[in-house]
């Protein structure tokens, strides 16, 4: 990934929460057959004190089939992002000297995967992974609330991924590189928008803008 100086993140615990808010991630890899992507929720974790993903896919995925264990991998996790129109920036209107772009936030993790076909460590997978993405539900659902014979009969339908992650790193493109006045002009014109992005990206370029003042 590209990363100029100025929007390269290097805060540890930025980079994890952001993994833990938006576990939805592309798993690219490599095989006999040539790239390989998939679309899954991941799930960061210790596991024997190194930082690990975790999560599943379904059986009938030849994803373990075709790539080798411990063969290596990319992971990417997208944040929020969003248009940034040069109408944003009070500079246009003295100069005209202003583009488009598009202002995002991703993570890259790099890491070498393997693959679980142990129903027991499988079912704790699913239960951690139960728990937390059923934390903010009024009554949250677990694997207990199903009958144990449905769950004994799906648990062989998937196979397990874990990935030892070797590198991370992050872009948190939000207009950095524009001076104070444009920053306020940004975060003006997207705290009007009802889009979530938006208005977190809007949020991310004021707390650049204070940090620079």
């Amino acid at each position: 990934m590209y990363i100029p100086k100025k929007f390269k993140q290097s805060d540890t615990a930025a980079l994890k929460t952001l993994m833990v808010e938006y576990p939805f991630a592309t798993l690219i890899g490599t095989s006999e057959l040539g790239l390989e992507v998939n679309h899954i929720p991941l799930m960061l974790k210790q596991v024997g004190g190194k930082d690990t993903l975790q999560g599943h896919i379904a059986k009938a995925n030849p994803l373990w089939k075709n790539i080798s264990n411990k063969a290596e991998v990319l992971v990417v996790f997208n944040g929020p992002n969003c248009y940034i129109s040069p109408n944003y920036y009070p500079t246009k209107m003295a100069t005209g000297k202003a583009v488009p772009t598009w202002n995002y936030v991703a993570v890259h993790v790099k890491g070498h995967i393997s693959f679980v076909h142990d129903n027991t460590r499988n079912l704790d997978l699913l239960k951690c992974l139960t728990r937390q993405h059923e934390a903010l539900q009024p009554k949250p659902w677990s694997i207990e609330d199903a009958p144990k014979q449905y769950i004994a009969k799906m648990l062989p339908a998937i196979v397990g991924i874990e990935i030892n992650i070797s590198s991370v790193v992050g872009k948190w493109k939000v207009s950095q590189n524009q001076p104070t006045t444009n920053k306020q002009g940004i975060f003006n014109a997207l705290s009007g928008e009802n889009e979530s992005h938006a208005l977190k990206i809007g949020e991310l370029v004021k707390s650049h803008m204070e940090e620079s003042t």
